[in-house]
């Protein structure tokens, strides 16, 4: 039966390197991948065509499709919109809505930068559907004084830092055996009790060596020695942070994908970078990120784990060639825009 995906281009330079990922997909079908494509707006490009930022038709339609391939969400057009209309709320809504508790992002250092750190792979594995981006109450209140106050509610439960931490040590089993579970211990509750569930589910999976280490040393010695982490695990805002400031090390932020998943393995995939308004219709956005978002799908969702090789070998291909776009430019190489970009990863693929 053919599997359906729900593209979701969104805004700024989602548009343009969403059209290089589905290019690639146009070229695995016409190769045998039973797949069909729909198209449907979310977050700014929601809230023009519906008025919101998760349109009905497009939740109905991420719902029954089998896998979601998302570009990125968000322009300084939506900026004063009521924070419910804003396009990020799309985003959470699409996370809160389908499920997608565990979001996994690879840090893995390529031949994209002369700055590398060589040999660098860590999987930070996020908890996405909890935490303080999602706790309540929240919101801003005048206190009696006269003065307003802003508050957010970091709250987790035990079944949900349980279901994130085997999905860490299943992955971790699959690796190198090594998991960092990355918290606040010391100062919060919360982190208390997602230590004690962490420590609990490791029992499980005595062939995993766990170590627990406070996020601001985290932070620290992903700076000072990031290849002493094989997997982490943390909670949404500490993930959010982390895997953004990690991203870093590879090179670039645009050369790194991502994807959500539920408990069944139904996924969102997108990179990790953001809309970048700034340079959004220039040409110019690094389409690589995406690409391997499309991997990743074909992998943990589509369970085509071949084809999943044969894009990211492409990918390392072009990169060998010397292609760059402007964020990943290095000496001695060609500076290419999104379309060639695209393109070359298509030409390797069919070689």
């Amino acid at each position: 039966m053919s599997n359906k995906i729900a593209v979701l281009p969104g805004d700024g330079i989602g548009i343009e390197i969403i059209a290089e990922a589905t290019k690639v997909l146009d070229y695995l079908k016409s190769n045998g991948l039973d797949i069909e494509m729909v198209e449907a707006p979310v977050g700014g490009a929601g809230y023009d065509a519906a008025g919101k930022p998760l349109p009905d038709e497009t939740l109905a339609l991420v719902k029954e499709s089998d896998a979601i391939l998302l570009g990125a969400v968000g322009g300084p057009q939506y900026e004063d919109l009521p924070r419910e209309l804003r396009p990020e709320r799309g985003l959470l809504g699409l996370r809160s809505e389908l499920g997608l508790f565990a979001n996994l992002r690879p840090q893995v250092a390529g031949r994209e930068s002369p700055d590398v750190v060589a040999g660098l792979d860590i999987m930070i594995v996020r908890e996405l559907t909890g935490g303080i981006y999602f706790g309540e109450p929240r919101g801003i209140r005048e206190k009696d004084n006269g003065e307003r106050e802003g508050f957010n509610t970091l709250v987790y439960s035990e079944s949900e830092v349980d279901r994130i931490a085997r999905v860490a040590f299943d992955i971790a089993m699959k690796r190198g055996k090594r998991l960092c579970s990355v918290d606040k211990a010391n100062v919060l509750e919360v982190s208390e009790l997602w230590r004690e569930v962490v420590i609990r589910v490791g029992a499980d999976y005595p062939r995993v060596e766990l170590s627990h280490m406070y996020v601001d040393n985290a932070a620290m010695q992903l700076v000072k020695w990031p290849k002493q982490f094989d997997v982490m695990v943390t909670k949404n805002m500490f993930g959010d942070i982390l895997s953004d400031a990690a991203a870093m090390l590879t090179g670039s932020i645009g050369m790194l994908p991502s994807a959500s998943l539920d408990a069944n393995s139904k996924g969102m995939y997108e990179p990790i970078h953001g809309s970048a308004p700034d340079i959004a219709g220039k040409g110019v956005a690094n389409p690589l990120a995406t690409i391997l978002s499309v991997a990743m799908m074909l992998r943990y969702s589509l369970d085509y784990a071949t084809l999943a090789d044969k894009i990211e070998n492409a990918v390392g291909r072009v990169l060998d060639n010397g292609l760059r776009t402007p964020d990943i430019m290095a000496d001695g190489c060609r500076e290419v825009g999104t379309v060639e970009m695209g393109e070359a990863v298509l030409s390797e693929l069919s070689a």
